[in-house]
């Protein structure tokens, strides 16, 4: 049974950092992603990465900021977030593909699993 479960959600002020884990069971796959929505908005597309890690990508809008690795012996995708803004308040989500393409990543329905969400809260 594939599951993602993410951790590592809390209320943080502006300019702080903050480390999510997700921790990946079941099987592997070709490409991780983190996606967030804040209340009232869209599900956006945060940040992707391989299963081995060698390709990374991300939103413009946390570019610099945001980092995506892996830690391959621990199936767990990280997403290390610094500089945090308020305007970074939203429930994140991991999600896992089983084929990977860089053209596709940030499409939701390319996505084959989610986890169940952990919360961020950037005061401010």
């Amino acid at each position: 049974q594939v599951q993602l479960v993410e951790s590592g959600g809390g209320l943080v002020q502006a300019g702080d950092s903050l480390k999510l884990s997700c921790a990946v069971s079941g099987r592997t796959f070709s490409g991780l992603g983190w996606f967030r929505r804040a209340a009232g908005k869209e599900r956006e597309f945060v940040a992707a990465t391989t299963w081995t890690g060698d390709r990374t990508h991300f939103a413009d809008s946390v570019e610099g900021r945001f980092n995506v690795s892996r830690d391959n012996a621990m199936n767990t995708l990280y997403l290390q977030m610094t500089n945090l803004k308020p305007e970074d308040t939203a429930v994140y989500y991991c999600a896992a593909s089983k084929f990977y393409n860089p053209s596709f990543v940030a499409l939701q329905r390319r996505y084959d699993y989610w986890g169940q969400g952990t919360q961020v809260t950037v005061s401010s």
